[in-house]
């Protein structure tokens, strides 16, 4: 991302256009955008001179400073650019990093994001925002649940596996000796992650127990099992207390559809009486939200796609459809939104139609990625192959190399 100062303060037609078109994606336009075009008019046509009371100085400054808030929750890249254009922050890792650290009112779900991001700049503000972090003497549960409060974890694997490699780097800088390698604390940080997840979410039946978790974490350490007490420590502490997930900071709507997998219209076949209606649709987190019109704040319908399958389908009466179902036949798990609140629905399967054969390909493979991603399973699995294929090719080499001779004398 490369910072310019030319019309630091405006934005373009194209962006507000994109901006006033985004629905539900920070309401209809909504009080932060109007809010923060307030705040750009004062601050372009206001001039800062020395004629101004320092007391006029500092609230249009304070203007533009929120301004520059504003812009990072709704896009980080942009946000940090703004400051940076407006002399509140140097282009420097470790000046971006500390404003992420420390400033409030930032959203958790922004800072991820932007931390999680693959050009060297994001790389390098990454490394200085986990170095800011204290983890000594801490143990592992400890310095996660510190780390895992500063931000909300992004949903893809690549960024995840990013920040949770310089968590662990810091930790191990922080606490030597604890592990043989940062593989180690790599693994067992993600295996923690996920027992946190299986100890504390109602939909998951079979509960791991201690020795479990012992399984789970067998010859991680460099092909070496870690100390019972250790483990007996982390298993006890997430078990006693789950992590706490942040809220977000500022106004939470501003990123709830943001950065949509996938969104467009789709024709949706009704349950009871087989109509079709045009919808549209959003693909993120893995649920796909139904809006009536565009500038929709709320979505009418809410289908997450856990345990969800998706096919492309011939139907007689529409072209490019493609169906939603759970496994096994069982009811959809999805809701309708209604002036009551939520109401479960009915439907054993979804039927969508696509306006071409690109879309029907795309939105079928757009909805199967989000059903079938399990970044930490995926990111975990990946790492322990990387320790044993090191182990194994360690083995191997000494015996080929065959017993060392001892040294003549």
């Amino acid at each position: 991302m490369a910072c310019r100062r030319k019309d630091s303060f405006l934005w373009g037609r194209a962006e507000r256009t994109a901006l006033k078109s985004s629905r539900p994606h920070r309401g209809d336009p909504g009080d932060d955008v109007q809010t923060l075009q307030e705040s750009e008019r004062v601050a372009v046509e206001t001039p800062v001179s020395t004629e101004l009371g320092e007391q006029k100085k500092n609230t249009l400054r304070n203007r533009i400073f929120l301004c520059g808030k504003k812009k990072f929750n709704m896009d980080p890249k942009k946000g940090i650019c703004y400051l940076v254009e407006n002399n509140f922050l140097e282009w420097r890792a470790e000046s971006v990093a500390e404003f992420i650290y420390k400033e409030e009112g930032l959203n958790k779900t922004a800072i991820g994001n932007f931390l999680g991001e693959r050009e060297d700049m994001h790389i390098e503000v990454l490394k200085a925002f986990v170095n800011l972090h204290q983890f000594f003497h801490l143990n592992l549960v400890q310095a996660l649940r510190q780390f895992l409060w500063s931000f909300r974890l992004p949903g893809e694997a690549q960024k995840i596996d990013r920040m949770m490699e310089a968590f662990a780097a810091r930790y191990c800088d922080c606490n030597a000796g604890v592990f043989q390698s940062t593989d180690t604390c790599y693994i067992l940080s993600f295996s923690i992650i996920m027992l946190n997840t299986s100890l504390h979410n109602p939909s998951v039946k079979d509960k791991p127990d201690l020795r479990r978790f012992f399984i789970m974490n067998r010859g991680i350490d460099h092909g070496d099992d870690l100390s019972a007490e250790l483990l007996t420590k982390l298993y006890e502490s997430i078990s006693k207390e789950p992590f706490k997930i942040p809220e977000d900071d500022g106004n939470d709507l501003t990123l709830t559809f943001f950065n949509p997998d996938r969104e467009g219209w789709l024709l949706k076949r009704g349950g009871r009486v087989k109509t079709w209606k045009r919808r549209w649709f959003i693909l993120t987190d893995s649920c796909l939200y139904y809006f009536q019109y565009t500038s929709d704040k709320d979505p009418i319908g809410i289908i997450p796609l856990e345990n969800l399958s998706v096919r492309p389908i011939h139907d007689p009466t529409k072209r490019y459809c493609l169906e939603l179902s759970s496994c096994g036949g069982q009811k959809v798990k999805a809701c309708k939104v209604e002036a009551g609140g939520l109401v479960e629905g009915k439907h054993r399967a979804y039927r969508l139609s696509a306006a071409s054969r690109a879309e029907q390909d795309g939105w079928v493979a757009s909805i199967r990625s989000s059903i079938s991603k399990d970044p930490f399973y995926d990111l975990v699995t990946s790492r322990r192959r990387k320790v044993t294929g090191s182990i194994n090719s360690s083995n191997n080499n000494r015996s080929t190399q065959g017993p060392r001779s001892e040294p003549q004398s």
